[in-house]
């Protein structure tokens, strides 16, 4: 559209049987009152300036009705003609172009249907939601259906008020909750939010601050953008948003959710080209809009850059390419249709130059040829393949026709539409229609589905856009992702990360939007006072803790069976601590123990060997024996305490060892006792001469024995030993143990033992000194010694160790207390054996001194 046009030259007129009505969004105005200047020699600020790619929705609606005129199976015998009138994005002239579409005149009558040759069956429109809800108003009055093309806001009220409104796009609020998840997906909790001061923006901040905070989100900043439409105010208004476009500078917001119905693009546009000339930086930022938003240009801005929105993300309403459409936009020319009464304008507002047959740009040199080629425009003014709202229009087209053909075929629609033209006729068909419309369901030509769900709103999803700009003002569309609202609230939005392309600042690594650097993992968020919950400090985890992920509001333990690693970022499974063969502390103990209990077999051999010599038959033969054999198997029940604790293992270690011991401790009271009672009964008349004897001896090994047998078995049978995982004592390793079960059983075995030990200290001690050259009393007494600060000194050793070493003390004092005992008492006597054979005589054993 050109300056100086009249009114009706920018309708576009299809005659038919019956009419669609579409109220186009073609111009903006900048001029202080909102009429056409007819002076063709005005400035080009005080003239309509179109927005070419506007265009095309018109071309949509013209498609689709040749393509449903051309075919024979859909609505035969009925021509569609349709009738499109601009309404200037002006309140006032949306509703004057909608009372237009009523009459068939030049002029309108309010309240009356004029020229009703037309029947008018439908009305598509608008492109934003204010052209909507007025011509919502006006059509519902003659319950004529609407279907808008763009986006409904329910900023008016309940969409209950609009009953014969059908919506080609699905409700906003599905995007709304597209774009959290979107913010979730890349980790983006510091965003910037840009809405246009009015309604609208006051109703989309008022529903997403609330879902931002529910979804741990928080905004930076809100920009207003302005609604006004002339060039003064614009003036004004970039004055204005200087202060706002350093808040927009903040660098950790790198992503900004834009929302703001057509012009609202080209307010931001006209901030970002403005802000050089009051030498501000540029801004890299990841603009993030819903389908309102479109790359369209006002024609003075055709040389305006538009590389500030590379990267940037949309969702955008889904659309295919008809079969054909191409072909069809090929074919404008500006003498098309004489009926066309957008062309003209566009052509010239789209080329800059001037048509012969116009006296709008009678002023600019350049004519044009009419041979223009429409894909050499920048696609910010027109694109040859069929955008998102265009495939709307198209939708529309085909949903009237659609739901007009089933009406048609059924035998009262038929009939009822053969009397068309009498009174009542249109009231009723257009009540047969509405019902028909809500209840549609076809395919169109590019194979997608088209129904309405009972809200009115079209069963679709959309496309997550990836714009990509070159320095020519043309762009890429790049299908990146999808969002389904239909789908399992997990499974509603899929994006490709990999064919995303990030502004260039970010040299394509993807952007960073968050109130300060992550929290890594072994840190903790704390909160900063005063700040918002976005906005927080880093806390190394606290000694035993860990946090295994970016930005984790606490830290926590790990499982019993693991560990914290040194950075306390993951949990490390703990090591099983038990003291093995074949590590070097397990084999020196068998190599001790075997050692020993060969050792004492050797000695068990040279007695039995010389078992009648005096030195082996004094003090109870015997017992002797008894003593090298517990001895023997002292060492080798040390071998029980190696290896992985197992009930067997753990049940035999502490209760064989009690036992074997205990008859070895008991078997050197018994011959310490012999000692002394056999020195007491060789005084005269003395009464000790019937307790001397292998029996006394035999009496006192059988009941010590019994008795420590007995605590045993009383500990078996009521809380044995058992392998226990102590998880807790050491923090790298897991202790396989065996417990005690009774702590209290274990004690009494060990204190047993002691007591023996120390009654047989105590009574070889007083008789270390009776004259008598084989008088083991005295060896007794300093194996006894040796025996006991061995196992005094196992206690505070035993509880002041952990895992295998606690077992490693316990194998320890059994071999050094047995080979103490089997050095003190024997190796004297080994030496006479063996060494000094003349010694070991019966003269020697008789002996006095």
């Amino acid at each position: 559209m050109a300056a100086g046009c009249q009114e009706q030259e920018t309708e576009f007129y299809q005659p038919g049987n019956v009419i669609i009505g579409a109220i186009a969004s073609q111009v903006f105005y900048f001029h202080d009152s909102p009429t056409f200047i007819e002076q063709p020699t005005q400035a080009l600020i005080d003239e309509p300036v179109s927005m070419p790619k506007m265009y095309q929705h018109i071309l949509a609606l013209a498609f689709a009705v040749k393509e449903i005129n051309k075919n024979p199976k859909l609505l035969p015998n009925i021509t569609l003609g349709f009738h499109i009138i601009n309404g200037y994005y002006i309140a006032k002239m949306t509703y004057k172009a909608t009372l237009n579409l009523l009459c068939a005149q030049q002029r309108f009558v309010p309240n009356f249907i004029c020229g009703s040759q037309k029947e008018l069956i439908a009305v598509i429109g608008g492109y934003v939601t204010e052209a909507s809800a007025i011509m919502a108003n006006i059509v519902a009055i003659y319950k004529i259906p609407q279907l808008t093309y763009g986006s409904f806001s329910p900023a008016h009220g309940d969409k209950t008020a609009f009953p014969f409104l059908y919506q080609m796009v699905p409700n906003e609020d599905y995007q709304f909750r597209g774009v959290l998840q979107l913010l979730h997906h890349f980790g983006w909790v510091w965003v910037g939010l840009l809405a246009v001061d009015d309604d609208y923006g006051d109703r989309f901040l008022k529903a997403i601050m609330p879902l931002l905070t529910q979804n741990s989100i928080c905004y930076a900043f809100i920009i207003r953008l302005t609604n006004r439409s002339y060039v003064a105010e614009y003036l004004d208004f970039m004055i204005d948003q200087v202060d706002n476009y350093r808040v927009l500078m903040e660098r950790k917001a790198n992503a900004c959710f834009v929302y703001g119905e057509p012009p609202s693009w080209q307010d931001l546009r006209m901030l970002l080209f403005y802000v050089p000339f009051f030498s501000l930086p540029p801004v890299g930022k990841v603009w993030i809009a819903t389908s309102q938003w479109d790359f369209e240009s006002l024609s003075v801005q055709q040389l305006w850059d538009i590389q500030h929105f590379h990267g940037a993300l949309t969702f955008t309403v889904h659309s295919n390419e008809p079969l054909g459409f191409q072909k069809f936009v090929h074919s404008i020319k500006p003498s098309w249709t004489i009926r066309d009464g957008f062309i003209q304008n566009f052509w010239e507002q789209a080329f800059l130059c001037s048509l012969k047959n116009s006296n709008v740009n009678a002023g600019n040199t350049k004519f044009c040829t009419a041979e223009e080629k429409l894909d050499s425009l920048p696609h910010t003014f027109f694109e040859m393949k069929m955008v998102g709202h265009s495939y709307n229009i198209y939708n529309a087209v085909y949903a009237v026709g659609h739901a007009l053909h089933a009406i048609y075929k059924s035998k009262f629609g038929e009939r009822r539409f053969q009397e068309r033209g009498r009174v009542g006729f249109l009231t009723t068909w257009l009540w047969m229609f509405h019902h028909s419309l809500k209840n549609i369901l076809f395919n169109n030509s590019a194979g997608d589905n088209v129904r309405f769900d009972e809200n009115r709103e079209l069963v679709t999803g959309f496309d997550l856009t990836n714009w990509v700009t070159f320095s020519n003002n043309s762009f890429v569309r790049v299908k990146v992702g999808r969002l389904e609202p239909q789908a399992p609230p997990c499974k509603q939005l899929t994006i490709n990360d990999d064919l995303i392309e990030w502004h260039r600042s970010f040299n394509q690594v993807l952007p960073l939007s968050m109130c300060n650097d992550n929290c890594y993992p072994g840190f903790s968020r704390k909160k900063k006072e005063g700040e918002k919950y976005c906005c927080y400090d880093c806390s190394p985890c606290p000694e035993g803790m860990i946090s295994g992920q970016k930005d984790t509001d606490e830290c926590f333990r790990c499982l019993e069976d693991q560990f914290p690693n040194k950075n306390q970022d993951q949990c490390i499974s703990k090591f099983l601590n038990f003291l093995t063969f074949s590590e070097p502390l397990g084999v020196t103990f068998v190599f001790l123990a075997l050692t020993f209990s060969l050792i004492t077999a050797l000695v068990l051999g040279i007695f039995i060997k010389h078992r009648d010599t005096p030195i082996v038959k004094a003090n109870n033969r015997d017992l002797t024996y008894v003593l090298l054999i517990s001895l023997f198997l002292c060492f080798l029940c040390s071998l029980l305490f190696l290896g992985k604790p197992h009930a067997v293992t753990c049940s035999l270690r502490q209760t064989a060892f009690g036992i074997i011991y205990s008859v070895a401790v008991s078997c050197i009271l018994s011959k310490t006792i012999t000692v002394v009672l056999a020195f007491m009964a060789t005084k005269p008349g003395s009464s000790m001469r019937k307790w001397v004897g292998k029996r006394l001896a035999n009496c006192i090994l059988l009941s010590c024995f019994f008795i420590q047998t007995g605590i045993c078995v009383l500990w078996l049978c009521t809380a044995p030993p058992f392998p226990d995982f102590n998880m807790k004592s050491v923090v790298k390793e897991i202790i396989v143990e065996c417990n005690e079960g009774s702590v209290t059983m274990f004690y009494c075995v060990l204190g047993y033992l002691w007591f023996l030990a120390i009654v047989s200290f105590i009574v070889a001690f007083q008789a270390r000194k009776l004259p008598d050259s084989f008088n083991e009393a005295k060896f007794i007494t300093f194996s006894m010694l040796v025996f006991c600060s061995i196992w005094l000194s196992f206690v505070p050793s035993y509880l002041s160790t952990k895992g295998k070493y606690m077992v490693a003390v316990e194998i320890f004092s059994i071999l050094a207390s047995s080979a103490g005992l089997l050095g003190c008492i024997f190796s004297p006597k080994c030496y006479i054996i063996i060494l000094r054979p003349e010694l070991n005589s019966k003269d020697l054993l008789t002996r006095r001194h």
